[in-house]
């Protein structure tokens, strides 16, 4: 999905050409053989709420998003929350982009504290079966796993955005990784109603 991404960024990815995006057109610029992403339409409803918000208060320019931020992530942060895509409370997936933002130049972060792990299901998973965070509700489990990544952030000297990206792809390669010895915690069910996990 992410190098499809690359391949149609430049010609594909503008607002003014999402703007209209049809549940269709997401599905053909995602296809692989006879495959494609899940939920194409709900995909085309936070692009065009991505591209009408762009246009409306960025020139239809995610370049002038960024600039607005003016290098700080809690700005950046609080100006995607206003997109229905990055309106998760935790910020999962305006920490992503933040992230891609800052690693290829674009967005240079004036208050790396303010980086969080993300709190999806592969590191809650982990968080559960470590015995990091207790068992409970979605919403309680999503906000203990992001505060205790935090403290393991700063306990170990790892900056949040590469311990993600580290637990993210041992938790995502084995899910097991703990053993049964940690127990057989898993992470809670996703909710169905929202856009994030």
């Amino acid at each position: 999905m992410w190098a499809v991404a690359l391949a149609n960024a430049a010609s594909e990815l503008r607002a003014d050409r999402i703007r209209d995006v049809d549940a269709e057109r997401v599905a053909q610029i995602f296809r692989i053989d006879d495959e494609t992403v899940a939920d194409p339409e709900r995909r085309a409803e936070l692009w065009r709420d991505i591209a009408t918000g762009l246009e409306r208060e960025y020139g239809g320019e995610a370049s002038a998003l960024l600039a607005a931020a003016n290098g700080y992530l809690a700005e950046l942060l609080g100006r995607l929350a206003r997109f229905d895509a990055y309106s998760d409370p935790l910020a999962k997936k305006a920490q992503l982009f933040a992230k891609i933002c800052e690693r290829r130049g674009w967005f240079s972060v004036s208050d790396p504290q303010r980086w969080e792990v993300s709190a999806d299901n592969v590191l809650m998973r982990l968080a559960l079966r470590s015995g990091l965070v207790a068992p409970g509700e979605l919403d309680e489990v999503r906000g203990a796993t992001r505060d205790a990544f935090k403290q393991v952030a700063t306990e170990s000297g790892i900056p949040p955005p590469e311990l993600d990206d580290m637990l993210w792809e041992l938790g995502r390669e084995n899910p097991d990784l703990l053993g049964s010895a940690a127990g057989d915690l898993r992470e809670p069910q996703r909710d169905p109603d929202s856009s994030w996990y």
